[in-house]
């Protein structure tokens, strides 16, 4: 009985030991104005969304969450509200195992957020800059061929089509040299997994190969290993 029990007590202690050490990253914050709610925190995992915490807000606006990361990873964090109209807000948190803060309103729940605590998320924040004036092109050139067809022009749609071609190869290329240029961070192979995966693998091979070791045996890291064996294999395939 006594080994059993001693058995047993060793059993639950390292459960509680390997709980504990999983919990090595905290997102806390505050959401203004928020009385009551439930905020999500979740994460893709084999293409599909899953709940890593929840958090119920009554009465406080303040929460904070703790969870498990072998590296850094983006995540989401989602609002719902459960007074009155019902809503679905979600907050990208490129988050690394440490403390992370996140500071937002209910108003604007995703563009009044800030994240601090995460220099991935602030490398992130920083190619959405950059994107914003291939997405503004983007948008102008739409609205061009828009009016181009009104006007029955066929050569300025073919002049349209070209921009446009172009427009996406220097996107391409401005998220290839983004990445590269941030060699030594886990947003790397993420940009190169979610924004240029169908980019010529020889691009994707590059980008791996120039990443510093620490980022190479990332979550993305070995995701994008694995993407690039898998192009590799469906090549010679074919």
């Amino acid at each position: 009985m006594k080994n059993y029990l001693l058995v047993f007590s060793t059993a639950f202690l390292l459960l509680v030991s390997c709980s504990t050490e999983t919990k090595n990253t905290h997102i806390t914050g505050v959401v203004n104005g928020l009385k009551k709610g439930t905020l999500y925190l979740e994460k893709f995992q084999d293409s599909t969304l899953v709940t890593l915490d929840s958090v119920v807000l009554k009465g406080s606006s303040d929460f904070n969450f703790s969870i498990h990361l072998e590296s850094p990873e983006v995540v989401y964090m989602l609002l719902r509200k459960t007074e009155g109209t019902q809503i679905e807000d979600g907050i990208e948190i490129f988050a690394e195992p440490g403390t992370v803060e996140v500071n937002t309103t209910l108003e604007n729940f995703e563009s009044d957020a800030e994240v601090k605590g995460s220099t991935n998320h602030e490398k992130l924040v920083d190619y959405n800059k950059l994107m914003r004036r291939y997405s503004d092109r983007s948008l102008q050139l739409f609205a061009d061929n828009i009016q181009a067809e009104n006007n029955s022009d066929e050569l300025r749609k073919v002049e349209i089509n070209k921009e446009y071609e172009s427009l996406i190869k220097s996107k391409y290329m401005a998220t290839i040299n983004f990445a590269l240029n941030h060699k030594d961070y886990e947003v790397a192979p993420y940009l190169a997994l979610t924004e240029i995966f169908d980019a010529n693998v020889k691009y994707l091979d590059t980008i791996y190969y120039s990443l510093d070791e620490k980022v190479k045996v990332s979550t993305y890291g070995k995701q994008l290993e694995t993407f690039i064996q898998e192009r590799k294999q469906l090549s010679e395939k074919q």
